[in-house]
């Protein structure tokens, strides 16, 4: 009995052990993705982050996604923010943060194809580049960080990503296809329709579309009536 015991209390421990490894990893990859935000600018900041690892929580768990992939890959998804914002939009801030998080991510308790996994996440995230997402928490990290850019928080990010390029509010002379991010024309409205609106219709998850078509028609209609108001019909 009492060596059944000892060797009940030496699972507990090594358990525990275990336990709090993960949780120092894991505190660490927070702490160091929060450092990398200090200059950010409101419209992709902490906050941002922190909105999708709560969406990638929901999401991912209807997806049956590999959680512990998939917590590292959100808080590290926008890590190489900074660089793209100061080089307005020249450097690619998915590959720069993929390379950014690889020697943190080689240093935690993951087996090698969760590693690889949490880099493919992060370069594969960005809405324009070349990588398309291929593993089940690649998508559910897609289709979170798009979900912050629609809906009400979208609009709201909208406004305040224009205000800090130091758009107008709108400009309606000028169409909105053939503006150029980054400027004086980079309004609210562009966003909506040059990426915004069509967001919808790229998520790759069952729970991502189900979200998408709610937060996409509260878009649509505050748009429309944005438009009313601006035009004095409202």
């Amino acid at each position: 009995m009492l060596l059944r015991k000892k060797a009940s209390n030496t699972r507990k421990n090594l358990q525990k052990t275990s336990d709090d490894q993960s949780a120092c990893s894991m505190a660490q990859v927070k702490a160091f993705a929060q450092t990398c935000f200090d200059k950010a600018s409101g419209s992709h900041d902490w906050e941002h982050t922190l909105r999708v690892v709560r969406l990638c929580e929901v999401i991912g768990a209807a997806e049956n996604a590999d959680m512990d992939v998939l917590r590292v890959a959100a808080y590290l998804h926008d890590i190489g923010r900074g660089f793209q914002d100061a080089s307005n939009g020249e450097v690619c801030h998915a590959e720069k943060g993929a390379q950014m998080a690889g020697p943190i991510v080689e240093k935690l308790p993951l087996t090698n194809s969760q590693k690889q996994n949490i880099i493919h996440c992060i370069r594969s995230h960005r809405f324009r580049n070349h990588h398309k997402p291929g593993s089940p928490e690649a998508k559910v990290l897609f289709d979170a960080d798009k979900l912050d850019a629609i809906g009400a928080v979208g609009v709201a990010r909208a406004f305040l990503f224009a205000g800090e390029v130091g758009a107008r509010l709108h400009n309606p002379d000028l169409d909105a296809e053939n503006t150029r991010p980054y400027s004086v024309d980079d309004t609210g409205y562009r966003e909506f329709k040059v990426k915004l609106c069509k967001i919808k219709d790229r998520m790759l998850t069952a729970e991502g579309r189900k979200w998408a078509r709610e937060r996409h028609a509260f878009m649509h209609d505050f748009f429309n009536r944005f438009l009313a108001e601006y035009e004095g019909k409202r």
